[in-house]
């Protein structure tokens, strides 16, 4: 398919764009700790650039030191001493024909004290975010003065640099926002009350940029379409700020919504559909005259290709799809939809940012290390000597794509008619419908790269060295974990349960264990159901991102559903379970027609002993195999071993 206007050349202000294709700022903690862009992040925005993106837009960048930080490693513009590195950044960015855009930052409340130093947060007025949870103090009329200075020289050092342009933060809660939205603005000075007021702030720094840079420098603001709170930014508020910021002569209006405090309206998580803000966007589009840039929790070039046939935007917003898959725009131009890796919504980057990593992704293990593991550093010593990985699961796949990759002649046996190992069943639940399309697009690569895929051949010793084999990775993934309690016979598992329906039997369904697995079956059968997740542990969802946690509870619990929490299964009867409560010991029934079990696995390796004796130091465990996991971790773990096999 042919994607007409997401190719079309597009202008900001003067500024020629290949495409109209944005990849909007996303927190990365890739910069030094200087706040110097290094090697690390010049090569992830670089890869990005190579993939397609005409627009690069810098994660949220630190104009101040002292109440500003936003993540650990985080782009700053603070100092003249980042413009070396920031015109490297600027320099590799070009080479591709992409912009560069700086996006200047501040998160007034929306940060903890722990990141500046142990000091008070700051914001428009003393209102506390709800997720941080600490109280800031207002910033007096004279720092408001001054932290529009900061905003102003942080736009100087980043034109110096070379960039093309800057983007004010001016949406998701943070401070400008806490200035523009009613929410949190209380102030009675000249940057509050009126609207007037309340735009103050902002446009200072858009007038000083402009004294600084020159008018014809490009602009952009990153604005709510909606703050999604009861008294925060209204559709309407925010077409009457756009109204007014356009006036102002900046360039572009990048429309997004929601803030910490409205939850998962900022960063939309798997159950929210492609496109469902694009009308916050078309709100504003239709009131200026200036491009608008939309981001719609966009997945698929067709559903980029639309909104711009539709004229919601100018531009399309590619934010996390290109996290997944750095050839997003590459791809999408060569008619290769198939084998774009489309982000799954699962979060793990935000989570992995919140526990102060660098930018991680559940299906690309090269993100946020794409200078150490990346296809470039990949060395091609195969020789088409032949390796055999044995399983079609999520490990199995990226070991065999990678050392195909690597000139290995590679051979992936799976048991089964279909590769997906348990991500078919996975993909089952609500709302996991992106992991039935992650099975398609790998089999697509694996064909592309010329693996032998053989199909319902439990490979043996005997096959295996048959087929001239000299190494084997093992990616048999895992089995599920059965309790050694009375009437656990009686029990059927999840995996069962998801891939034959009939086997939930009655009203009541006891489900025993609240990770993901567990939530998600119980999701499943809730509407039908009475459903019980047990959980020994006293929090559910493990390392699930909360927001995704507080969804699937509200699924299971509006169903009439429950979750018994700091619970531990101890007999299964006909009928019922018995659960002992981890403090207390006391012992209680819950009423179980059919009881499932979601305890996790434990690793799968048949043969392995023969295996092992076959091929020595050439068996490689890899996925569930090695040690069990999500498909992070899979995915990871595969990718690693066979880079450096």
């Amino acid at each position: 398919m042919s994607y007409a206007k997401l190719f079309a050349p597009g202008k900001i202000a003067g500024l020629e764009l290949k495409n109209r294709i944005v990849m909007p700022a996303m927190g990365c903690s890739l910069a030094e700790s200087s706040g110097e862009a290094g090697a690390r992040m010049i090569k992830y925005y670089a890869d990005r650039a190579r993939g397609g993106a005409g627009l690069i837009i810098t994660e949220i960048t630190r104009v101040d030191d002292e109440t500003g930080v936003g993540t650990p490693n985080q782009l700053s513009v603070t100092n003249t001493h980042v413009i070396g590195q920031l015109s490297r950044l600027a320099e590799a960015v070009h080479a591709y024909d992409t912009k560069l855009f700086v996006q200047l930052h501040h998160p007034g409340n929306q940060t903890p004290s722990r990141l500046i130093g142990g000091k008070q947060p700051v914001s428009a007025s003393d209102v506390t975010c709800k997720v941080i949870g600490e109280q800031p103090r207002p910033l007096t009329t004279e720092e408001v003065e001054g932290m529009v200075k900061k905003f102003v020289t942080g736009a100087v050092i980043a034109q110096k640099a070379g960039v093309d342009g800057v983007e004010i933060h001016a949406a998701h809660g943070y401070l400008i926002s806490q200035f523009l939205s009613p929410h949190t603005n209380k102030r009675t000075d000249k940057y509050g009350g009126s609207f007037e007021g309340r735009m103050r702030f902002i446009t200072e720094i858009i007038m000083g940029i402009k004294a600084y840079c020159g008018p014809k420098f490009p602009i952009s603001v990153r604005m709510n379409g909606s703050d999604y709170l009861e008294d925060g930014i209204t559709e309407e508020d925010a077409i009457a700020q756009a109204k007014y910021l356009e006036k102002l002569g900046i360039s572009v209006i990048n429309v997004s919504c929601g803030t910490y405090d409205s939850g998962a309206t900022v960063i939309e998580p798997n159950y929210f559909a492609e496109g469902w803000k694009k009308h916050l966007a078309s709100n504003i589009r239709k009131a200026v005259s200036i491009p608008v840039i939309a981001v719609c929790n966009i997945k698929h070039p067709a559903v980029a290709e639309q909104l711009l046939e539709e004229e919601f935007a100018d531009f399309v917003g590619i934010a996390r799809g290109q996290l997944a898959d750095p050839n997003w725009g590459v791809k999408a131009k060569a008619g290769k939809d198939v084998l774009i890796r489309k982000c799954l919504g699962c979060m793990e980057c935000f989570r992995i940012l919140n526990d102060g990593l660098p930018l991680g992704c559940t299906l690309n293990p090269a993100l946020g290390r794409e200078f150490e593991w990346g296809d470039e550093k990949l060395v091609k010593n195969g020789n088409n000597r032949t390796v055999a990985v044995i399983g079609g699961g999520p490990a199995g796949m990226e070991a065999a794509l990678v050392l195909a990759k690597r000139g290995f002649k590679t051979m992936l046996y799976e048991a089964k008619d279909k590769l997906g190992g348990t991500v078919n069943l996975a993909a089952i639940p609500p709302h996991k419908g992106m992991l039935a399309e992650f099975v398609e697009t790998m089999e697509a690569q694996l064909k592309e790269a010329g693996v032998d895929i053989i199909l319902n051949t439990p490979a043996t010793v005997e096959i295996l060295k048959d087929h001239g084999t000299d190494s084997v990775f093992l990616a048999t993934g895992g089995k599920p974990i059965l309790p050694n309690i009375p009437g656990i016979e009686k029990a059927v598992t999840a995996e069962a349960v998801l891939e034959d329906p009939s086997l939930a039997k009655g009203e009541n369904l006891v489900i025993i264990g609240g990770g993901v697995t567990g939530l998600e079956t119980a999701e499943t059968f809730a509407p039908d159901h009475k459903v019980t997740v047990v959980e020994m542990l006293d929090k559910v969802g493990g390392n699930l991102y909360p927001s995704i946690v507080m969804h699937l509870a509200q699924e299971i619990m509006k169903n009439g559903g429950a979750i018994a929490k700091g619970k531990q299964l101890t007999a299964v009867e006909d009928g019922a379970v018995t659960v002992k409560d981890t403090k207390s010991g006391e012992e209680t029934k819950i009423p179980a027609d059919t009881v499932i079990l979601a305890m996790g696995v434990r690793a799968n390796r048949p043969d392995v002993d023969a295996l092992r004796e076959a091929f020595g130091d050439n068996l490689v465990l890899v996925g569930d195999a090695c040690k069990p996991g999500q498909i992070y971790d899979a995915l990871h773990s595969a990718h690693d071993k066979a880079f450096v096999f």
